[in-house]
């Protein structure tokens, strides 16, 4: 439980400072740090868990983007809630990998890290598109990179995050490998 409120509370702080890491260069990719960490406790946390990070990370994630127009019709340019089961999705494609990670492998989900966060950044994109009349599809470089290079941001410093949160697993007494930390301990 301890280490679960350790996961919320990196997410809420990975949410503010993201936002003062400025878009990198050349196309204004994105630093996404809340997905990382979320995506890390849906591998170290059984399903009950994984759904409640998933839904807190969503929770927080629309709360911060979603705009209400307060004249007018009062329409929402993300829907609120979205975010909450795209979140539950994706975390629930990240749990099934949970146990080629309990056994030390970790490599697959840094890779799976980058195309889920480039996976949010596109789904993003698509729910604002659908929400705007007309609708119009503008796929040129510029929306490729930004997509992408959020995801590819996310898969390079994935690999920090996961080992970092699992130091922190392990100050708790928290166990997010146990089949690889047996084996330690039977040679």
């Amino acid at each position: 439980m301890i280490f679960f409120g350790i996961l919320v509370g990196s997410m809420f702080l990975g949410l503010v400072v993201q936002h003062f890491i400025g878009p990198l260069p050349p196309f204004g990719a994105r630093v996404l740090l809340m997905p990382i960490i979320m995506f890390y406790g849906c591998l170290a946390l059984p399903v009950p868990g994984m759904l409640a990070l998933a839904f807190c990370g969503g929770l927080m994630w629309d709360a911060l983007h979603v705009q209400v127009e307060l004249a007018g019709e009062g329409s929402a340019e993300v829907a609120l809630g979205w975010s909450i089961v795209l979140y539950a999705l994706l975390g629930a494609l990240m749990n099934g990998f949970r146990p080629l990670f309990q056994r030390g492998r970790w490599e697959i989900h840094c890779l799976l890290s980058g195309a889920c966060t480039s996976f949010l950044v596109l789904a993003g994109y698509l729910m604002r598109t659908f929400r705007h009349e007309p609708v119009e599809f503008i796929f040129n470089k510029e929306v490729w990179w930004r997509i992408g290079g959020a995801g590819l941001a996310a898969a390079l410093l994935s690999p920090f995050f996961f080992f970092a949160l699992n130091y922190l697993a392990f100050l708790t007494g928290y166990d997010p490998q146990p089949v690889r930390n047996a084996k330690r301990t039977s040679t």
